[in-house]
């Protein structure tokens, strides 16, 4: 311990303050410490903090949380992206201590006497607290000052203007003895690190025909894909993301479902990058030019998306690097290049790098395709299986991208064990998938949900529902219910969510034996009725493009932080909320896990994290169906999972 005073336990640090802690422009960013000193004066704490460009900000006073535990609180709001760093000090407060005593002593019943020499006492701490104060306060802290002096007053008259500081001095104090910690950072993302919703399709489906036994006879392009840009802004989306977009390995290609001989037109995986057509930094000749890419780009940004590009660091057997660079792979015993295994899976079409044998070549060249993109106007990528690569690597490249464009995000496509999922977190990811496909029940969910939360300084979750390798069991066999159900539970729980496309048209039949969708758009067209579908009422598009429009007018919905969960009596229901205190803005959300059943529930709602008193009534306005009722503390409720699983209500206090 060094200083004065003990400061500990000071939060947000991240691995003991060796990476920075998360954060997005106007997030309220809560710092605690733990401090406390000797007998009985007053101890004082408060956080300073500067932003990117070096300027220190107001400082930030923290109160005091659980009596008794010593621990203190405060908020701060960073308004740029940037590296932000902080100071807890801690400091001797001589006019709390001066008035905690005073008011005492009067209590007490002491008289003007007895309390000769705290008044000049007070007069000297006043003195120089009218040296701190804005000018616009200074001449009423000298008056307070000579009022204490006055012995023609009586006590009451004397002390009354002294005492009336209290609010005043608190937010600029007189401090001495002042002790300060080391410097810890923040690293302050754009909102769309935090709040965003994804959607995924694969521009070589869209505008594609297909003859008879799936052979294709038209291939889509940047511009047919395009024609499909309008429907996913309407749905409410505003990240448009796209598999890799690079030319396909011709050796080794997968057939459908993966089948190991392709037949002439199979298109092969996207994620087999490279031929001799280009390597990472070309564009699929069949999908179009680079200039096309560029203008879907413009496209889609003038429909308010961003596109997201596949960031993924695996070479087809005919990729440029292999021919190049053979020291970026891994030489088996009899000399052939490792193909990629995960047994019992094997993807002969895929080459692993190898971070080790030449890392500072390698790590360049990553970058220099990474910036490529963002020439381009990229901002934004998801990048795939990040766990099976180098972490100082992530680390470094994402640092070095940053330093060009703070605006640029990454998405970490990671279902492994936690230590690795925190650690790219760490490490700088902006975004991570998360385990939320496989909590499938109420308990698995909050339980989970409260582990992300307390993780929120280094981990931001990104929830989906499927992806084009995951068709979890609930979808295969849960109906239409349970889609409503988990688009309802990632878009309501989670600031950021995603889905593939096909979700909206209930796409549920699964390879035999396996968690993915059977002809799998991996290896194959898919082109899809989207307009047939609506036509039919057989899409889920306008349950998600409400879901969407919730999300965006609700900006309780935007944090994480402000997740609170509520106790209902009823295994099968899920209960929470979101309170923003700044917009005074609260949802209020139920959603049941059972997409077969009616169940009934009695909620015990956790009034204050609602922003009210326990005894308070309140009106709730279902945003899905409109329907209104008004609630307290507890509350009777039914969900019919085949009229609507979920209700999600806005919170109008009766004031």
């Amino acid at each position: 311990m060094t200083g004065r005073f003990p400061i500990e336990d000071v939060t947000p640090s991240v691995s003991c303050g060796r990476y920075p802690a998360k954060a997005v422009v106007g997030e309220l960013v809560p710092v605690s410490a733990v401090s406390y000193r000797e007998g009985h004066h007053a101890l004082g704490v408060n956080v300073v903090w500067t932003g990117p460009d070096g300027e220190t900000q107001p400082f930030t006073r923290m109160r005091p949380g659980e009596p008794g535990l010593d621990r203190w609180h405060g908020v701060i709001k960073p308004d740029r992206v940037g590296r932000w760093t902080f100071t807890v000090e801690a400091f001797d407060d001589p006019y709390q201590t001066w008035r905690n005593a005073v008011t005492k002593k009067i209590g007490a019943g002491q008289g003007v006497e007895d309390l000769a020499n705290d008044l000049a006492e007070g007069a000297d701490v006043l003195d120089l607290a009218a040296k701190i104060v804005p000018q616009e306060h200074e001449e009423r802290v000298r008056t307070a000052a000579a009022a204490l002096r006055d012995d023609h007053r009586s006590l009451f008259s004397r002390v009354s203007p002294a005492l009336d500081l209290e609010e005043l001095l608190w937010d600029n104090p007189v401090r001495h003895l002042v002790t300060t910690t080391r410097s810890y950072a923040i690293w302050v993302d754009r909102q769309r690190a935090l709040f965003s919703s994804w959607y995924e399709f694969f521009p070589r489906s869209e505008g594609a025909e297909i003859g008879p036994e799936a052979t294709p006879i038209k291939h889509g392009t940047f511009a047919t894909a395009a024609e499909r840009i309008p429907a996913v802004a309407a749905m409410g989306f505003d990240v448009l993301y796209l598999p890799p977009i690079h030319p396909i390995g011709k050796i080794n290609r997968k057939g459908r479902n993966n089948t190991l001989v392709a037949r002439p037109e199979d298109v092969g995986s996207p994620w087999a990058i490279g031929s001799d057509e280009g390597g990472h930094d070309a564009i699929e000749p069949k999908l179009g030019t680079l200039e096309d890419f560029r203008a879907f780009i413009r496209t889609a940004n003038a429909h308010g998306l961003e596109v997201a590009m596949d960031l993924a660091l695996q070479a087809a057997p005919d990729h440029p690097w292999v021919r190049e660079h053979p020291e970026w792979f891994t030489t088996r015993a009899d000399g052939t290049i490792a193909y990629a295994e995960n047994p019992p899976k094997k993807y002969q079409d895929i080459y692993p790098l190898n971070w080790d044998n030449d890392p500072i070549g390698l790590r360049e060249e990553v970058l220099r395709v990474v910036l490529h993109w963002v020439e381009q106007g990229v901002k934004i990528f998801r990048v795939d299986n990040p766990h099976t690569k180098a972490l100082n690597f992530w680390q470094w490249c994402i640092a070095k991208v940053k330093a060009v464009d703070p605006d640029v995000l990454f998405l970490a496509e990671a279902f492994t064990r936690p230590a690795m999922m925190n650690g790219l977190g760490k490490i700088g990811f902006s975004q991570s998938y998360t385990y939320f496909t496989w909590r499938t029940t109420a308990w698995e969910m909050r339980e989970y949900m409260e582990q992300l939360k307390s993780s929120i300084d280094w981990m931001r979750p990104n929830f989906w529902p499927n992806t084009p390798d995951i068709l979890h069991e609930t979808l295969q066999h849960g109906g239409p219910p349970m889609f409503k159900i988990r688009t309802v539970l990632a878009s309501m729980l989670s600031p950021s969510w995603g889905m593939y496309s096909g979700l909206e048209l209930f796409e549920h039949v699964a390879r035999p034996g396996a968690e993915e969708y059977i002809d799998n758009e991996k290896f194959e067209l898919k082109p899809r009725d989207w307009a047939g579908a609506e036509r039919a009422g057989r899409s889920l598009a306008p349950y998600i493009t409400r879901l969407n429009t919730i999300r965006r007018e609700n900006p309780a919905l935007h944090w994480l932080r402000n997740t609170e969960f509520h106790e209902i009596d009823n295994a099968e229901l899920l209960c929470w909320s979101k309170h923003d205190p700044e917009s005074g803005n609260t949802v209020l959300a139920i959603c049941s896990f059972d997409s077969a059943n009616v169940q009934w529930g009695n909620t015990t709602l956790n009034m204050p994290a609602l922003g009210m008193d326990w005894h308070e009534r309140f009106d709730v306005v279902d945003q899905i169906t409109g329907a209104s009722y008004e609630w307290g503390q507890h509350n009777a409720v039914r969900i019919d999972p085949y009229v609507e699983p979920a209700h999600v209500f806005v919170v109008h206090p009766r004031r």
